[in-house]
């Protein structure tokens, strides 16, 4: 195994990817609150996919590096997950339409599926439908949702808006997290 450094140029890029991609991802969440619900179709697809592109850029550029390294295309098509891709320009998929049934709590389809069947998408969807209603009961999900609105709070400097469109629990550690990241004031001299 290699054990050099990622080289510094390469690791700069791959953190300006990686924060382009929560600023995006942070868009995503503010769309979906009820405030801003006349645009959100449009915007959470806009933001999701610009965020997705930019970790495939990000992921493009380590893959480059390490081809350029000498890393076996087989190898290297591993890491890249290549046979989990799935084009979005193709438009959702049966197994997309499943996940959302079950998302939805509606009736299973009949039908075949692609990759493993309709069935396993529909179950997915479920399982997340229900993990979705007791986020509460989820620390790691519950900090991670406050971390992302707390940080873009903080960036539009607007702490005092998380309370007109998230729950109250969320809304307090989404404060809190924004009150962290208030900008230091120089020391005095």
């Amino acid at each position: 195994m290699d054990d050099t450094p990622m080289p510094e140029p390469l690791r700069r890029a791959i953190h300006q990817l990686v924060s382009e991609a929560v600023q995006n991802l942070q868009e995503v969440l503010r769309y979906t609150e009820p405030d801003i619900a006349h645009d959100w179709k449009r915007m959470t697809l806009i933001r999701a996919t610009d965020a997705s592109d930019t970790m495939d850029m990000a992921s493009l550029l380590i893959a480059a590096y390490c081809q350029r390294t000498g890393m076996a295309m087989d190898t290297l098509a591993s890491y890249l997950q290549t046979r989990q891709q799935h084009s979005r320009a193709a438009g959702p998929t049966d197994d997309d339409r499943a996940h959302l049934a079950g998302l939805l709590g509606e009736p299973a389809p009949e039908n075949g599926g692609e990759q493993g069947g309709l069935g396993l998408r529909y179950w997915r969807g479920q399982y997340t439908a229900e993990s979705a209603q007791q986020v509460e009961d989820d620390p790691q999900k519950l900090f991670t949702e406050a971390v992302l609105h707390g940080l873009r709070a903080r960036l539009c400097d607007d702490v005092d808006a998380l309370d007109s469109y998230l729950p109250p629990h969320v809304a307090e550690l989404a404060r809190k997290v924004a009150g962290v990241l208030e900008e230091p004031q120089p020391a005095p001299v």
